[in-house]
């Protein structure tokens, strides 16, 4: 049995009584945590000092918690059900979410330059337009061998010819690389069967390094050999001379009948400027001794084997000299060379198959014979594409196994397009078995943690389980929600925010239950207030913690990446919905427990009676257990289970002495007669009996529970059991930071020590800080077990090769600005990273091909008019086709109306001395070349837009008219950059071609660049800017939020500052980890901020909140915060434990070792750098007491009602009648109404603390009269007796109490006296200490009736004067208890 005795005091209308708190020594030592409104009386009155504002914001949001709390114990069966109901309903929007994969809309700013300029390309070209690359790379298995011999060659060959070989059957069509590859494009005849042939013999675009040989030949085919007229079957590439082949078709009669439809002589021109020639029959055979390998090959006879390096050095050529040229730095990679520049070694070989986009294949064949059985789509052609990109991979693989004498000393990698995307698909799935098995986890962790062993009854590990059990609805809910909202799920969203936002959700769960446990068993706390005083005390720092989480994701939205932006917005909602979900939803379940507890029901098995080591034993009749519990209505209750044996309990209540004042009550067991029912099984001689405890132990004591003696003798492996579950039940987080960690931080020494670890640990970041690097390896985001782990390794050692694009764009007038167009190409030779010609200048781009076709149809037109075959008027049958076509050109002015004038053919050249083409007829010279010079038109990858007109020439048709294509809006320069291995180099790179492109953006020159670089790495450019713009605005946002709920700018800044710390700190350890830094970790940096809250302002409210100096304050707040806060880090970091499992890099470099360094900084900087901070540079606290450094006067509860069979009518009565009155009007405007205050012992009316002397006019409350008070800190004994039952022979139990009552008191009692103000109501002389007395006599004789006897003794009053203030003290003893409640304040130390 446990009784408390304390002293307390009502601080007026609405007091701590009247709102249910808990009368406890944190009313005294942290009263603005446990209620705020009792420490705003406290300096309304004068007793105290501190923030007003504070205090009054506190107030009101305890006041709002406090009825939310009240509402959801009251309706907790209404609150689940719509709560659920609501979670399930969005729920249910997750099945409208959408999970985006597209790596350009992932990574891309939003709303940024890059962006538009890629809706730009998008708009002018279409989605899916281009060419799409299937790659294949070959490494040594023992790094670092050189791989430059035909053996490496020839293997590279095997597989790249047997993958390109492969079929595929969708749509009841079989599909080969020839009808998916990108193939040049070659002059149109009207003839089909020479159509026919030329489509046949075109072969696919394969960049390799097997070009620089023979063997290059056998990957173009065709499949089934061609049959040419005249020169029968069997032609293929490998024996494919086309020089040869346009000479034996001159020699050939036949040919005369084949003039009309195809020119020869044009065909030959076309060949010549392609730089086609002998293709590949001149070049060296890797294996000579091949039957296949030509007669020409130079090392045919000699049987010799190549010179492999000296063949790659300056890359290699396909068949079309002129307009195929792979350069170096495409095709080897790791590449030595000696002092003349040729290569020695090599350690990677590279081959790229070029297919083409899904809307170029839709397009191809939209009207093809093969696809009209098929709702033909360009959805389709990108299964298509990706279907035969899977099926290459296989067969790379498949084949390297099958060749594995030719393989065995090399890596195969292959890799497309279409495998990045399956791995960001596979990337964003839900990991649902870890995230399960981390729930599963969580779960285990808090019922454990929160779980009694000792005691069924107050075990939380129900509270535990269901708490998770939200958390994880409320997260499913939390991101149906953004799904209803639209917001895209991401890799980020499903392979860390389960987890991140489970830590986060847990943590305010863990401090909620924590609070319960202090609170639920409070029988001083009405019954239906219990759970609202949970949320009163936790809900301002868990509403605080996040918000502070919710702004500082909202912040990290201002990082313009879509993947982190969407990210942060879906975290930053699902911070606020777990927040409603604590408030309302985890109340009702605590509320549920409540009841659970109430009926002594055992945790998580509610069906069975509850236990515990040692029960206490009311001695309250079963009449005022319902007054105990503070309800305002009754219900049938069971009484617990009595056991045969009893014990007999003697309480001894002291008053401890300051600092920590306040009194405890222990329970003691006196030897009783062994043949009572209550007997102890201690004997009096028993060395190892209880005893009374000291002064002093009691000073030491962290609560009254701990003082409960009674401990059973036990043998064997109960004692050991026993032993077990007295160290489970005595050892606490709160008691290790009361009694161990609070004062060792608040000693000299360890001040010191931390201050020197943090300044270092500052140093030390900083450090770290200069060794980030940016950027992002794309092998992070693959499984490392993969090929395409070991394909993007490669690449990124081996070959730092892109591709980009300048594009220009409408609004500019193309053919009067032709020499700005050459100027702005010609600038980009200046970047160093753009590959050059042999020559040190840059390839052609398509306005100078486009030029030199000009150019030389205008030299074919010069010779036919000095030679007279062309005129004015016309031309003869033996003019050449290119002068023929020349002249149709040269006629053209350009305008629609008049679109042939001949009178210019004799001044007017097709391109002037300069090298400007024609402005007046440039777009009609346009549409002839892209006709009619097609391989060069295809070869300047210059996609123009709007596409050119379609015009074929004929040297029989007469019509000179040439149709005018549009102006043009959209072209492209094509540029290869090499030597970009790293993020560094890269973003140089960007930097020199921006500031190209913004330099004749100011010419006139709308222009911008595209690729790859540009798309993923430009990002970097800006990402430090935008991060500390995005710190700055979380920091800003979380001050401003504790500046406004704390009111204290002190705390704020001090908060601030050590967030700041923290991310210094981690910002750190990514340099020490090697973490680079791109938009993944950037986040995490601003997210530290939210989440370092949870580690400060917990503590920084406990201290703000708690009495007394600077070290005591500390002290305070890492015994009631630090549990909640270890708990939280320890949730946090069993929740990221899941992530170290994740298959991908990616997720355990950048989030789970961010993550756990993040926790672990947390809880250093909020645990030990922050309670040295605040004891040596702290702000004052909430509420100052005035007369005593370390507590506020205790508050004294208001009378105990009158027994219903009380009669007494006396002046004592019924002030304290009125008091109790008042005290109700205030506990139901508190929503506590109609609540019985708890007693102190059954049908008494004694308060055993104060004696109280009002002057007699006190009734009158405009009066400024003076007034005194009276202060006693008493030392009481209450020593209770209790005789067993006796049994009558009707079966019912009389049980006859007899107490006995002794109240021992030392007071110094210090009399104030105050002057009234000049013109205020006239003084009236009266005696206070009559009233007083008879007040005193009166409560001695109600005191004797209850008890049996007592005496009082009261000091003498004392009398005022008008003439100047003063004060008089005075000191008694005796024994004395009283009804009334009046305002009393500490003044001294017992003596």
């Amino acid at each position: 049995m446990a009784i408390a005795v304390g002293g307390e005091e009502s601080v007026g209308e609405g007091g701590v009584w009247a709102s249910g708190a808990r009368p406890h020594e944190d009313l005294c030592t942290r009263t603005s945590w446990a209620d705020a409104r009792t420490a705003l009386a406290h300096i309304n009155k004068g007793r105290a000092t501190g923030s007003r504002a504070a205090l009054w914001v506190r107030t009101k949001l305890q006041w709002q918690l406090m009825q939310l709390g009240v509402f959801a114990q009251r309706h907790a069966g209404k609150v689940l059900f719509v709560a659920l109901l609501v979670l399930a309903t969005f729920c249910v929007g997750l099945k409208s979410a959408t999970l985006l994969t597209d790596v350009q809309r992932l990574w891309v700013e939003e709303g940024g330059r890059l962006e538009k300029e890629l809706e730009y390309v998008e708009k002018s070209l279409g989605e899916g337009a281009g060419t799409t690359k299937q790659i294949l790379i070959l490494t040594p298995k023992d790094s670092g061998a050189n791989i430059l011999h035909p053996r490496a060659l020839l293997a590279h060959a095997a597989v790249l010819r047997a993958a390109t070989s492969v079929k595929i059957e969708m749509f009841d069509i079989s599909w080969s690389l020839k009808d998916l590859c990108f193939a040049p494009s070659l002059p149109e005849v009207e003839d089909y069967m020479i159509e026919q042939i030329f489509e046949k013999i075109t072969p696919c675009a394969i960049i390799t390094p097997l070009d620089c040989f023979w063997e290059g030949s056998k990957l173009l085919g065709p499949e089934n050999p061609v049959n040419l007229p005249g020169l029968g079957p069997g032609i293929r590439w490998t024996n494919l001379n086309p020089q040869k082949i346009v000479d034996k078709i001159r020699e050939i009669e036949s040919y005369e009948g084949y003039e009309h439809v195809f020119s020869l002589s044009y065909f030959a021109d076309f060949m010549k400027r392609a730089g086609i020639t002998t293709a590949y029959q001149e070049k060296p055979c890797l294996d000579p001794t091949d039957p296949e390998c030509p007669e020409t090959a130079p090392n045919k006879h000699t049987k010799q084997v190549p010179d492999v390096g000296a063949e790659l050095t300056g890359g290699c050529y396909g068949y079309a000299g002129k307009f195929m040229h792979w350069p170096e730095d495409l095709i080897v990679g790791g590449t030595q060379t000696n002092k003349t520049g040729h290569i020695v070694r090599a350690e990677a070989l590279q081959s790229m198959v070029q297919l083409m986009g899904a809307k170029n294949l839709y397009e191809y064949y939209d009207q093809h014979y093969r696809v009209h059985h098929v709702d033909w789509s360009q959805e389709k052609a990108n299964q298509l594409l990706e279907a035969w990109q899977q099926k290459f991979t296989r067969e790379v693989l498949a084949e390297t196994e099958r060749l594995q004498n030719e393989t065995r000393r090399y890596n195969m990698l292959p890799f497309s397009s279409a495998t990045l995307g399956y791995l960001l698909r596979d990337f964003s799935e839900v990991p649902a078995f870890r995230v399960a098995l981390g729930y599963i986890f969580m779960v285990i962790y808090a019922c454990l943690s929160l779980a009694k062993l000792s005691d069924s009854v107050r075990s939380a590990a129900g509270l535990g389980l269901a708490g998770v059990l939200l958390v994880a609805i409320t997260v499913a809910a939390g991101l149906g929600f953004c799904a209803l909202l639209g917001l895209p799920f991401n890799a980020s969203t499903t392979q860390v925010l389960p987890f991140l936002a489970l830590g986060l959700g847990v943590d305010d769960m863990f401090l909620m239950a924590h609070t319960f446990a202090e609170t639920a068993d409070n029988t001083l706390i009405p019954y239906q207030d219990r759970v609202g005083e949970v949320l009163k005390r936790a809900g301002v720092s868990v509403v605080l913690t996040s918000v502070c989480n919710a702004c500082a994701f909202f912040a990290g939205a201002l990082v313009p990446v879509p993947a982190l932006r969407a990210f942060c917005m879906q975290a930053a909602l699902l911070v606020l919905v777990n927040l409603v979900a604590a408030l309302t939803v985890f109340p009702a379940v605590m509320s549920l427990d409540l009841r659970r507890r109430h009926a002594q029901r055992a945790d998580l098995l509610c069906c069975l009676p509850g236990w515990n080591r040692d029960q206490v034993v009311s001695l309250q009749s079963s009449s005022s257990a319902a007054a105990e519990e503070g309800r305002s209505w009754t219900r049938p209750h069971r009484p617990p289970p009595v056991t045969c044996e009893l014990t007999k309990k003697n309480t001894v209540t002291r008053a401890l002495p300051p600092p920590g004042g306040g009194t405890v009550t222990q329970v003691v067991m006196p030897p009783v007669a062994p043949r009572e029912c209550w007997a102890s099984t201690t004997t009096p001689t028993d060395p190892h009996a209880p005893s009374a405890p000291s002064l002093e132990s009691l000073a030491t004591t962290n609560s009254t529970r701990d003082l409960v003696s009674g401990e059973k003798r036990f043998s064997g492996v109960s004692r050991a059991w026993a032993s077990v579950l007295n160290f489970w039940s005595g050892w606490s987080l709160d008691k290790w930071a009361a009694e161990v960690y609070g004062p060792a931080v608040t000693r000299g020494p360890v001040k010191a020590a931390a201050m020197v670890a943090l300044l270092a640990s500052v140093a030390a970041a900083a450090w770290g800080v200069s060794r980030v690097q940016d950027g992002l390896d794309l092998t992070d985001i693959v499984p490392s077990d993969t090929p395409e782990y070991a394909f993007l390794a490669a690449q990124q050692r081996y070959f730092g090769f892109y591709n980009m694009f300048a594009v220009t764009q409408g609004n500019f007038e193309y053919p009067t600005k032709q020499r700005l167009l050459h100027d702005y190409y010609e600038a980009f030779t200046r970047v160093n990273h753009i590959i050059k010609n042999d020559d040190g200048g840059l390839p052609e781009f398509w306005l100078s091909l486009f030029r030199d076709w000009l150019i030389g149809l205008q030299q074919a037109f010069d010779r036919d008019w000095r030679t007279g075959c062309i005129t004015q008027e016309r031309w003869h049958k033996n003019a050449s086709d290119d002068g023929i076509l020349a002249y149709k050109l040269l006629v053209q002015t350009g305008h629609v109306d008049n679109p042939i004038d001949l009178s210019l053919v004799s001044h007017t050249r097709l391109v002037d001395s300069e090298g400007i083409i024609n402005p007046k007829a440039f777009y009609n010279y346009l549409t002839a070349w892209k006709s009619n010079d097609a391989l060069a038109y295809g070869a300047s990858q210059a996609d123009l837009r709007p596409e050119p007109r379609h015009w074929l020439h004929d040297v029989h048709d007469v019509d000179l008219k040439i149709p005018k294509s549009p102006p043009l809006v959209y072209t492209q320069l094509p540029f290869y950059l090499h030597q970009l291995g790293d993020t560094n180099a890269i973003t140089a790179m960007i930097h020199e071609v921006r500031a190209i492109c913004r330099k004749f953006e100011e010419r006139g020159l709308p222009n911008f660049p595209t690729g790859v670089p540009f798309t993923f790495w430009e990002q970097y450019i800006k990402l430090r800017f935008y991060l500390v713009l995005a710190l700055l605005a979380v920091l800003t946002a979380v001050f401003l939020v504790l500046a406004v709920v704390l009111m204290n700018l002190w705390a704020a800044a001090l908060v601030v500052l050590l967030l700041a710390t923290l991310v210094l700190q981690l910002f750190g350890v990514l340099g020490i980890l090697g973490v680079k830094l791109s938009a993944v970790p950037a986040v995490l940096l601003i997210v530290s901020v939210g989440v370092g809250v949870e580690f400060c302002v917990h503590v920084t409210v406990g201290f703000l909140t708690a009495v007394g100096g600077r070290d005591r304050r500390v002290v305070l707040a890492l015994q009631h915060m630090a549990s909640p806060v270890l708990h939280g880090a320890a949730s946090t970091l069993l929740s990221s434990l899941m992530l170290l499992f994740s298959e991908f890099e990616f997720i355990r470099r950048y989030f789970f070792y961010v993550l756990l360094a993040l926790t672990v900084l947390g809880v250093i900087d909020g645990l030990l750098f922050l309670p040295v901070l605040l004891s040596l540079v702290g702000p004052p606290a909430e509420v100052v007491p005035r007369n005593h450094p370390d507590r506020l006067p205790t508050p004294s509860p208001p009378p105990s009602p009158q027994p219903a069979h009380s009669h007494s009518h006396s002046g004592s009565s019924r002030r304290s009648g009125r008091s109790g009155g008042g005290g109700s009007r205030s506990s139901r405007r508190s929503g506590g109404g109609g609540s019985l205050y708890p007693r102190l012992h059954g049908g008494s009316n004694l308060s055993l603390t104060t004696i109280t002397e009002e002057p007699s006019s006190a009734r009158s409350s405009q009066s400024l009269r003076s007034s005194h008070e009276i202060v006693v800190e008493p030392q009481v004994v209450v020593e209770t007796t209790t005789t067993p039952a006796h049994t009558s022979g009707s079966g019912e139990a009389h049980h006859d109490h007899h107490v006995t009552t002794k109240v021992t008191a030392t007071a110094k009692v210090k009399v104030e006296l105050h002057t009234p103000l000049p013109g205020s109501v006239e003084p009236t002389y009266r005696s206070s200490s009559s009233s007083t007395r008879r007040s005193s006599r009166r409560s001695s004789s109600s005191s004797s009736s209850s008890y049996g006897g007592g005496a009082g003794v009261s000091s003498p009053g004392s009398s005022s004067s008008s003439s100047s203030p003063s004060s008089s003290s005075g000191s008694g003893t005796g024994a004395s208890s009283s009804r009334g409640s009046s305002d009393m304040e500490d003044e001294s130390s017992p003596k």
